[in-house]
């Protein structure tokens, strides 16, 4: 059953439950972007997970790292329940997918006040099997005037996003083969050339599926592989139109129209754990992947219908979980596994031959983003860092505790406020210059 409920009370903890408390899963939440070419996001949204253009980079003309007595402004914070899935804003509405008891509820937030604007519940009979956590894992996407979630178990959902009224919902379990792999199906969908897409994982040709935005229909599906927890992103190489996915089997360019295969490259764990978590990071005619278990960093170059390797190596950027960032010809991220103790070190590489410049580990691991020319780390401990993006070392001018442990999630930078979750509660926290 669902339920679209239009919420007039201002306090959203009338009506949130008592929260999930498990430990969250080893995969990285993934990643969505919205419709391209016919509508595009405003320059201060963050409508997707890993930001407007789904590389972990946007801009502010008031970033303010000059934090009154050490602290950020806090705006608002509100009770969560159970999940992994990551704030989207768009038009000053907050989007959070999350659970309460045995239903699924996708929350519109006021992005400035944190007032509830409307919900929408649906029944989910999820179970983690390793009993991290029972919530959605994926990030929505705004669209235009549109939400796209996709739940642990499967259901790929759009809703209106005036007042959360269902447009269609698919439960793409019913193609067949699919499976909910380790974690319970993650892949943040994404939009692009009038398709929703995801990993479904599963044999005869079901690996990777397109959806109809418009009335939920299959419009095609691709490759045998198993999923992976990696979303899909965009981009245009050389006039071509790609869709990359990061399957369990490796990476698969696909045209995100017909779905036909330009080329595929296996990049796969070495001892079978694989999870493939970090979504590709694509720079100029160029793709990073990197993963853990043994796996490792490599750069691709796209050469028309071909790709060939550039660099690789498992000692350089080795992301577990966290996509990493691409800025002028270097990439900062996560190296090493996290799951094993506090052992990921922050590095930053040479984007051009994989030379490791400097590797830090004064903190714990987590994810990063990129607002002008600073680096924003949100760590899984709850601490926000920002210093400057630079090639000789990583020095924080401001940092706070601003969550609570078992931080998973990406966060949200939208109109210079900051929107991040732990396993409890989202907070917004106001990061303008004052009177701005």
């Amino acid at each position: 059953m669902v339920t679209v409920r239009t919420i007039a009370d201002p306090t959203l903890s009338r009506y949130l439950a008592a929260v999930n408390r498990h430990r969250p899963p080893a995969l990285l939440l993934a990643a969505l972007i919205p419709f391209s070419f016919s509508l595009p996001s405003r320059a201060q949204d963050w409508p997707q997970f890993l930001g407007p253009e789904r590389n972990l980079k946007t801009v502010s003309t008031n970033l303010n790292l000059a934090w009154p007595g050490g602290e950020p402004v806090t705006l608002w914070k509100q009770q969560l329940g159970s999940g992994w899935s990551g704030p989207v804003v768009s038009g000053g509405r907050l989007i959070i997918h999350h659970r309460l008891k045995d239903e699924e509820v996708v929350s519109c937030l006021d992005a400035l006040t944190g007032e509830p604007r409307w919900e929408h519940r649906y029944a989910t009979g999820y179970r983690d099997q390793f009993g991290f956590d029972n919530g959605p894992r994926a990030t929505p996407a705004i669209a235009g005037e549109h939400v796209f979630t996709f739940g642990a178990e499967g259901r790929l959902s759009c809703l209106r996003l005036a007042d959360g009224s269902l447009a269609w919902s698919e439960d793409v379990r019913k193609v067949p083969g699919a499976d909910l792999g380790f974690f319970g199906l993650d892949c943040s969908p994404l939009v692009d050339a009038g398709l929703v897409m995801v990993q479904v994982g599963g044999g005869r040709g079901r690996g990777i599926a397109a959806f109809d935005v418009n009335d939920g229909n299959l419009r095609w599906s691709a490759t045998d592989h198993e999923a992976g927890y990696s979303s899909p992103v965009a981009a245009t190489i050389d006039d071509r139109r790609y869709a990359f996915f990061f399957t369990r089997e490796g990476l698969v360019a696909a045209d995100p129209v017909s779905g036909r295969s330009w080329f595929q490259f296996p990049w796969k764990s070495r001892d079978g754990n694989s999870v493939n978590a970090a979504s590709p990071v694509v720079f100029g005619n160029r793709i990073f992947l990197s993963s853990s278990y043994g796996t490792g960093a490599i750069v691709l170059q796209v050469e028309g219908d071909q790709v060939r390797p550039y660099w690789r190596g498992d000692d350089k950027l080795s992301n577990h979980y966290a996509t990493s960032v691409h800025h002028r010809g270097m990439l900062f991220g996560f190296h090493g596994r996290v799951d094993t103790g506090p052992t990921a070190q922050f590095r930053c590489v040479d984007a051009q031959n994989g030379r490791v410049l400097w590797s830090q580990d004064l903190f714990p691991p987590g994810n990063v983003m990129l607002v002008n020319d600073t680096l924003l780390v949100l760590t899984e401990a709850g601490e926000l860092l920002a210093g400057d993006a630079s090639p000789q070392q990583f020095i924080p001018q401001a940092q706070a505790q601003i969550l609570g442990k078992d931080v998973r999630a990406y966060p949200a930078f939208a109109d210079g406020r900051f929107h991040a979750r732990d396993k409890t509660r989202l907070v917004t926290l106001d990061l303008r210059k004052a009177g701005k």
